[in-house]
Protein backbone atom coordinates (compact mmCIF):
# COMPACT_ATOMS: atom_id res chain seq x y z
CA UNK A 1 0.00 0.00 0.00
CA UNK A 2 2.75 2.05 0.72
CA UNK A 3 4.52 2.05 -2.40
CA UNK A 4 1.17 2.67 -4.47
CA UNK A 5 0.58 5.65 -2.72
CA UNK A 6 4.49 6.76 -3.10
CA UNK A 7 3.51 6.00 -6.35
CA UNK A 8 0.44 7.92 -7.35
CA UNK A 9 2.35 11.23 -5.37
CA UNK A 10 5.45 10.74 -7.93
CA UNK A 11 3.14 10.61 -10.82
CA UNK A 12 0.65 13.32 -9.84
CA UNK A 13 4.17 15.69 -8.92
CA UNK A 14 5.66 15.04 -12.23
CA UNK A 15 2.29 15.91 -13.83
CA UNK A 16 2.20 19.44 -12.32
CA UNK A 17 5.73 20.18 -12.87
CA UNK A 18 5.59 18.56 -16.71
CA UNK A 19 4.02 22.19 -17.46
CA UNK A 20 7.61 23.42 -17.02
CA UNK A 21 9.54 21.86 -19.57
CA UNK A 22 9.59 24.04 -22.23
CA UNK A 23 8.81 27.28 -21.68
CA UNK A 24 8.47 29.73 -24.40
CA UNK A 25 9.50 33.18 -22.68
CA UNK A 26 5.61 34.07 -23.34
CA UNK A 27 2.83 33.85 -21.01
CA UNK A 28 1.20 31.47 -23.80
CA UNK A 29 1.03 27.98 -22.68
CA UNK A 30 3.92 25.84 -24.49
CA UNK A 31 5.06 21.99 -24.55
CA UNK A 32 2.95 20.16 -22.15
CA UNK A 33 0.33 22.53 -21.05
CA UNK A 34 -0.36 23.26 -24.29
CA UNK A 35 -0.93 19.61 -25.09
CA UNK A 36 -2.63 19.17 -22.60
CA UNK A 37 -5.02 21.82 -22.97
CA UNK A 38 -5.30 20.78 -26.51
CA UNK A 39 -6.09 17.38 -25.63
CA UNK A 40 -8.83 17.69 -23.22
CA UNK A 41 -10.17 20.32 -25.97
CA UNK A 42 -10.37 17.58 -28.36
CA UNK A 43 -11.93 15.28 -25.95
CA UNK A 44 -15.06 17.50 -25.59
CA UNK A 45 -15.58 17.02 -29.47
CA UNK A 46 -18.60 14.55 -28.81
CA UNK A 47 -19.90 17.46 -27.24
CA UNK A 48 -18.90 20.36 -29.21
CA UNK A 49 -19.86 18.22 -32.17
CA UNK A 50 -18.10 20.95 -34.55
CA UNK A 51 -16.32 18.36 -37.42
CA UNK A 52 -19.99 16.85 -37.73
CA UNK A 53 -21.62 20.07 -38.58
CA UNK A 54 -18.54 21.49 -40.41
CA UNK A 55 -18.87 18.43 -42.62
CA UNK A 56 -22.36 18.41 -43.42
CA UNK A 57 -22.15 22.18 -44.30
CA UNK A 58 -19.09 21.28 -46.73
CA UNK A 59 -20.95 18.61 -48.40
CA UNK A 60 -23.86 20.52 -49.18
CA UNK A 61 -22.18 23.10 -50.52
CA UNK A 62 -18.90 21.91 -52.22
CA UNK A 63 -20.37 18.58 -53.12
CA UNK A 64 -23.97 18.61 -53.48
CA UNK A 65 -27.10 18.96 -51.05
CA UNK A 66 -28.43 16.28 -51.80
CA UNK A 67 -25.14 14.58 -50.12
CA UNK A 68 -25.29 16.22 -46.67
CA UNK A 69 -26.79 14.40 -45.03
CA UNK A 70 -25.40 11.02 -46.19
CA UNK A 71 -21.82 11.29 -47.49
CA UNK A 72 -21.23 14.41 -45.47
CA UNK A 73 -22.79 12.90 -42.19
CA UNK A 74 -20.36 10.23 -42.43
CA UNK A 75 -17.45 11.77 -43.17
CA UNK A 76 -18.24 14.28 -39.61
CA UNK A 77 -19.02 11.25 -37.53
CA UNK A 78 -15.39 9.63 -38.90
CA UNK A 79 -13.59 12.89 -37.91
CA UNK A 80 -15.54 13.59 -35.19
CA UNK A 81 -14.70 10.02 -33.19
CA UNK A 82 -10.67 10.55 -35.15
CA UNK A 83 -10.32 14.01 -33.10
CA UNK A 84 -12.20 12.65 -29.69
CA UNK A 85 -9.74 9.43 -29.56
CA UNK A 86 -6.77 12.20 -30.57
CA UNK A 87 -7.85 13.65 -27.73
CA UNK A 88 -7.88 10.98 -25.22
CA UNK A 89 -3.91 10.25 -26.69
CA UNK A 90 -3.09 13.50 -25.68
CA UNK A 91 -4.29 13.66 -22.48
CA UNK A 92 -2.51 10.46 -21.43
CA UNK A 93 0.54 11.25 -23.50
CA UNK A 94 0.86 14.78 -22.37
CA UNK A 95 4.35 14.84 -20.01
CA UNK A 96 6.16 13.36 -23.07
CA UNK A 97 7.03 14.89 -26.49
CA UNK A 98 5.68 13.12 -29.52
CA UNK A 99 8.10 10.18 -31.12
CA UNK A 100 8.80 11.39 -34.60
CA UNK A 101 9.42 14.72 -34.30
CA UNK A 102 10.40 15.62 -30.84
CA UNK A 103 7.87 18.07 -30.16
CA UNK A 104 4.64 19.05 -28.40
CA UNK A 105 2.93 20.11 -31.87
CA UNK A 106 -0.19 18.50 -32.96
CA UNK A 107 0.19 15.92 -35.07
CA UNK A 108 -3.92 15.84 -36.05
CA UNK A 109 -4.67 18.89 -38.16
CA UNK A 110 -6.11 21.49 -37.85
CA UNK A 111 -4.47 21.68 -34.04
CA UNK A 112 -7.82 24.03 -33.28
CA UNK A 113 -11.29 22.18 -33.48
CA UNK A 114 -13.69 23.31 -36.33
CA UNK A 115 -16.86 24.97 -36.83
CA UNK A 116 -18.83 25.55 -39.76
CA UNK A 117 -18.35 28.92 -42.04
CA UNK A 118 -21.53 29.82 -40.96
CA UNK A 119 -20.87 30.14 -37.37
CA UNK A 120 -17.43 31.33 -35.39
CA UNK A 121 -17.85 31.31 -31.53
CA UNK A 122 -17.44 33.99 -29.73
CA UNK A 123 -16.16 33.83 -25.92
CA UNK A 124 -18.46 32.18 -23.54
CA UNK A 125 -20.92 34.28 -21.58
CA UNK A 126 -19.32 34.41 -17.98
CA UNK A 127 -18.37 36.87 -15.09
CA UNK A 128 -14.83 35.27 -15.81
CA UNK A 129 -14.47 37.13 -19.00
CA UNK A 130 -16.88 39.28 -18.20
CA UNK A 131 -15.62 43.21 -19.33
CA UNK A 132 -18.25 44.61 -17.75
CA UNK A 133 -18.41 43.82 -14.13
CA UNK A 134 -21.23 47.17 -13.43
CA UNK A 135 -24.09 45.48 -15.60
CA UNK A 136 -23.38 41.65 -14.45
CA UNK A 137 -23.06 40.52 -17.80
CA UNK A 138 -21.28 40.74 -20.82
CA UNK A 139 -21.30 39.75 -24.15
CA UNK A 140 -20.44 36.54 -25.41
CA UNK A 141 -21.89 32.70 -26.26
CA UNK A 142 -24.57 31.28 -24.15
CA UNK A 143 -24.01 27.84 -25.01
CA UNK A 144 -21.94 27.26 -28.02
CA UNK A 145 -21.38 23.54 -27.28
CA UNK A 146 -25.22 23.06 -28.48
CA UNK A 147 -25.99 22.60 -32.11
CA UNK A 148 -28.07 25.46 -33.75
CA UNK A 149 -27.50 27.63 -30.11
CA UNK A 150 -26.41 30.45 -31.77
CA UNK A 151 -28.08 33.18 -29.18
CA UNK A 152 -25.78 36.05 -28.33
CA UNK A 153 -26.17 38.47 -25.55
CA UNK A 154 -25.36 41.13 -27.13
CA UNK A 155 -25.18 41.15 -31.20
CA UNK A 156 -23.88 43.60 -33.40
Amino acid sequence: MHKLSSAVISLIGIALLAGCASPNGLNMPSGPERKLGRGLNNMAELIRMGELRRSIEEAAVLESPDLEFTTGAIHGVDRTVARTAYGFYEVFTFPFANHSPKNYDAIFLPENPVYPDSYSPNILADQMTSPDASLGFGGGDIVPMIMGSRFHIFDQ
